[in-house]
């Protein structure tokens, strides 16, 4: 058998049009995998890393176009010092970035242990002046004149007095830095989790997010429906028209998804060109809600293209089911998936193109 590495560097002997055919058939399946393993690198990185893997998913997607495109074997063998080398840097910054992130929750367990150092010491000063307070009011047992007695009450009086609005001083100061403080780190806390929770492209809940919606209700033993919704046709927006319009597309049907959901249902995007949505309901009003969204999803959408603006004609398949007793949340996905290839090949509408 005549080598893959030979035939491209054109070494090898003059082959039948069979074998060439077998070669390039060989050779468009390596490529195929090659671009589809950078696109997957993408979503990974991205998974990994929510703030840094946006740009590292940009570039590789790029690339694999670009691929796509040059079928020069030298191409794709340029592109691995390429992948590599962002590669590396991306997991630099990303080992940064975790550094910085722990060192923030260091910082606020550092404020809360110099603040009960504060507390403690302060309440060890006011029990040293009670006690001395204390210990002046015992002495007055012993004294006999009445002025003396009452003189020696009222300076104890006082000085209590000064004890107790040191102390109330002391304590609101305290409070107050430590407010400042949590205040400052629950802001950094909220955006990390956001930034967590979020799926980077649609700004709509990302997978573990709505996991974690979806086991919540089954442990509230909650009524509600699970819907699944595909776009069709999506690849062939992509390998037309480039992963660009492809990605600008979701953010446009996530924006229009999330206009029509009610304030009460949860959505997220469950990968690729799959959303979910969640309505605590039972099956017959999800149904009525699930035409509601169909009608207002589907339809034109104007997206910017390479050559101009482009009006693709999208549909898209709905399944839902409604969530049954001990059923697990595996279970409750594969009938809501299954209803949706079952709508998807009823309706088999890809995205059609036009140009305005």
């Amino acid at each position: 058998m005549i080598s893959l590495k030979k035939y491209l560097d054109g070494d090898s002997p003059i082959v039948s049009s069979d074998l060439d055919s077998e070669f390039k058939k060989a050779l468009d399946a390596y490529s195929d995998a090659y671009r589809s393993a950078l696109l997957e690198m993408g979503n990974c990185c991205l998974d990994a890393c929510p703030p840094l893997g946006p740009n590292l998913k940009k570039s590789l997607t790029e690339l694999q176009e670009r691929l796509a495109k040059d079928h020069n074997p030298d191409a794709a063998i340029q592109s691995q010092e390429v992948v590599r080398t962002q590669l590396r840097e991306w997991g630099r910054l990303t080992a940064r970035h975790y550094q910085k992130k722990a060192q923030e929750v260091k910082d606020i367990l550092l404020v809360m242990a110099r603040t009960a150092e504060s507390v403690g010491a302060r309440d060890d000063r006011c029990a040293e002046q009670m006690n001395e307070v204390t210990t002046r009011l015992k002495n007055i047992a012993s004294l006999d004149d009445v002025s003396d007695i009452r003189a020696s009450i009222e300076q104890s009086a006082s000085e209590l007095r000064a004890s107790i609005d040191r102390m109330t001083s002391a304590g609101k100061a305290a409070m107050e830095e430590l407010r400042a403080e949590v205040s400052t780190y629950r802001a950094k806390l909220e955006e990390a989790e956001y930034i967590a929770c979020c799926d980077s492209l649609t700004g709509l809940g990302n997978r573990l997010w709505t996991e974690v919606q979806i086991q919540q209700r089954m442990d509230a033993h909650k009524s509600f429906c699970a819907v699944l919704i595909d776009i069709d046709g999506f690849k062939l927006v992509n390998d037309q028209h480039g992963h660009m319009v492809g990605d600008e597309l979701l953010k446009q049907f996530a924006a229009e998804l999330r206009a029509a959901c009610r304030s009460t249902d949860v959505l997220g995007r469950w990968g690729g060109d799959e959303f979910v949505v969640l309505m605590d309901c039972d099956l017959q009003a999800a149904q009525a809600q699930t035409i509601r969204l169909q009608e207002w999803v589907c339809g034109n959408y104007n997206l910017q293209g390479r050559n101009g603006t482009l009006k693709l004609r999208v549909g898209a398949s709905f399944g839902m089911a409604e969530h049954a007793k001990a059923e697990t949340m595996q279970e409750l996905l594969d009938r809501a998936d299954a209803g949706m290839y079952r709508d998807k090949a009823a309706s088999r509408m890809p995205a059609g193109t036009g140009r305005i």
